[in-house]
């Protein structure tokens, strides 16, 4: 490690300068050099983000909290030299948690027993809801099918997560399970939770960002067995769910930051993570070692004096745990004024920690350039395995882009599975971030952001409207888009 820091300052910090005057570009290898030593030597993230979780807490949008996370990332990118910054407002329906209760009643005696439990945003401001309870175990298709004709007027019993005798199954959003549980009639949804320790999970159960107009809860594991035990002595449990929340449309803000190409100017790469949080926390993980992330990167372009061909774009996301609101916002408007043309790769950070490598996302033809940059990332550190996944997915701020036919990717992130349990929980605090990971994204992510920027071609094209379509369904995604309301085809 140390020898390669010496390289950076014996040639890193040189050689460009000299090739700069001949009007030559620098070497790859020597550009990811510079941010090796750039981030190992003075990276500032892990404190920025300590000092945003501390000082601000949880990022909810919309919320006091949401706006003073969109002014301290304007005034950093500000400070860190950008002239080119700007907020992209957009129009949200909040929606604020008040109070919640769930009593299970068996219909034969008075032996009820409350339960702790969180609600779901975009739940109804108002609900009182006293229905027998179907279990509809992992929520899936089949499983709701499988009592289409008892969950009329009922409230239903689903997993967030997947629990066997189906745990190889392709899990579906909480939200689209709850878009089901209202199809086929149900009067209310209690989720159970899939982390040990009775961690209670929040997070939107609306597939477009609004009301939905059943009430959703989450319950823990164990609470959800010993529920699952009462039914199977009782079989005739009821559910009552009494809940207040708050809801009203408000304004939130992106923060865009924009580093202008050196010769490709016209041509855009977009790298971004959401900066808003959930409010049972302060949002360390989900998603402040990404957003901030993208953050320190910038920091580094700047200090660095980088100035690839393509321009770049650096984006806080609001709203993205409403539903992608604030992407959503981002490409409606680029495809408004025509920018969205220009834009050549998007990047996302979501809960992106100590990469192994990246996922193109369902691009083949991209799987070669990322080797290839990736090969010459390894070299600065063995930890790094170039692991280049192929997986096409939804549900981040990468899915708006990707329906236009962007071609997206994501850091393959490698933190312990302990980490992620408390992802939209009460748990996930600055205590869970590791120095070490997270300037690990950094650096490798702005390798690969460079990479992409400063590349002569790149070997994926923006998809048509009918090659997006036919990539959606290669990839199975379409009836998830179908359930969350984003298909736009007849097929």
């Amino acid at each position: 490690m140390r020898k390669n820091y010496v390289r950076w300052l014996l040639f890193g910090s040189v050689l460009p300068l000299l090739l700069a005057g001949q009007g030559a570009r620098a070497p790859l290898e020597d550009v990811f050099g510079r941010i090796n030593g750039e981030v190992l030597g003075r990276s500032q993230a892990y404190e920025t983000l300590r000092q945003a979780t501390t000082t601000i807490g949880h990022r909810l949008t919309g919320s006091p909290n949401g706006k003073r996370a969109e002014a301290f990332t304007y005034d950093r990118f500000r400070q860190y030299g950008f002239r080119n910054v700007k907020y992209q407002p957009f129009e949200v329906e909040s929606w604020t948690r008040d109070t919640v209760t769930l009593e299970i009643v068996p219909r034969s005696s008075d032996n009820f027993h409350t339960y702790r439990v969180v609600a779901l945003a975009h739940s109804p401001v108002q609900a009182q809801v006293k229905g027998p309870l179907v279990d509809v175990g992992n929520g899936l298709p089949a499983d709701f099918d499988r009592v289409k004709d008892e969950l009329r007027g009922k409230v239903a019993l689903v997993n967030i997560g997947i629990l066997p005798p189906d745990k190889d199954a392709k899990n579906l959003h909480r939200s689209e399970k709850t878009a089901l549980a209202i199809r086929h009639g149900a009067t209310g949804v209690v989720f159970v939770n899939g982390v040990a320790g009775n961690v209670l999970l929040t997070g939107t159960a609306s597939v477009t960002g609004g009301l939905i107009p059943i009430p959703a809860v989450c319950i823990g594991l164990e609470d959800g067995r010993q529920v699952r035990e009462w039914m199977r002595d009782e079989k005739r449990l009821e559910a009552h769910i009494d809940m207040r929340n708050k809801s009203g449309l408000i304004k939130a803000r992106n923060v865009v930051a924009t580093l202008k190409g050196s010769g490709l100017a016209s041509e855009k790469i977009v790298i971004g993570g959401h900066l808003d949080s959930w409010d049972l926390a302060s949002g360390a993980i989900d998603n402040g070692i990404g957003s901030f992330a993208v953050l320190e990167i910038a920091r580094v372009f700047q200090a660095l004096g980088l100035k690839p061909r393509r321009t770049i774009q650096f984006v806080m996301f609001m709203g993205e745990e409403q539903g992608l609101l604030g992407s959503e916002a981002l490409v409606r408007q680029m495809v408004k004024d025509g920018s969205i043309k220009g834009v050549r790769y998007m990047l996302n950070l979501d809960m992106a920690g100590n990469p192994s490598g990246f996922n193109v996302a369902g691009r083949e033809e991209m799987v070669p350039f990322f080797t290839e940059a990736g090969r010459l990332m390894s070299r600065y550190d063995t930890a790094f395995k170039n692991t280049v996944a192929n997986r096409a997915g939804l549900h981040s701020d990468h899915q708006s882009f990707m329906l236009q036919g962007i071609p997206v990717a994501a850091p393959v992130s490698n933190l312990d599975p302990s980490v992620y349990q408390c992802y939209h929980a009460d748990c996930d605090h600055f205590k869970l971030v590791n120095k070490t990971h997270l300037d690990n994204c950094v650096r490798f992510t702005a390798m690969l952001l460079y990479a992409l920027a400063d590349a002569e071609t790149l070997p994926a094209r923006r998809l048509t409207d009918e090659q997006t379509r036919d990539f959606l369904l290669r990839n199975n995604l379409r009836e998830e888009l179908v359930l969350g309301q984003k298909w736009r085809w007849a097929q």
